[in-house]
């Protein structure tokens, strides 16, 4: 049988509780809406592959075997999301990560999930 975990109080430990305190409502939402963007298998690829080296559009669609299309789409996604930036070279557009916080993000998370396997 599952034990059950149930607390029946309102408050054990207020000086604990008034050290914590809570992140702000606006800034908790940000959080979950930037991490929406991870909830996507497409754009996680991209930024793996970009994490690796800067890319073009033909390059990552090439590699993920998506239409140039649909990898703009997501790229837009991204930018907009300030997750990637773009470096103009003559007629050539290429994407890389906006700074290395992208990078340290996508490590970590590959990290956590690769411990338990």
């Amino acid at each position: 049988m599952k034990e059950k975990f149930i607390c029946d109080c309102d408050v054990v430990h207020q000086e604990i509780v008034n050290q914590v305190g809570i992140l702000d409502d606006s800034l908790t939402f940000d959080i979950a809406d930037f991490f929406k963007i991870f909830g996507d298998s497409t754009r996680v690829k991209i930024l793996w592959a970009l994490e690796k080296h800067e890319m073009c559009v033909c390059d990552l669609a090439y590699l993920l075997q998506m239409t140039k299309s649909a990898i703009s789409h997501q790229l837009r996604i991204l930018r907009d999301h300030k997750l990637v930036k773009v470096r103009k070279d003559g007629k050539f557009v290429y994407y890389q990560l906006d700074d290395f916080h992208v990078k340290d993000i996508l490590d970590k998370s590959i990290e956590h999930l690769e411990e338990g396997r």
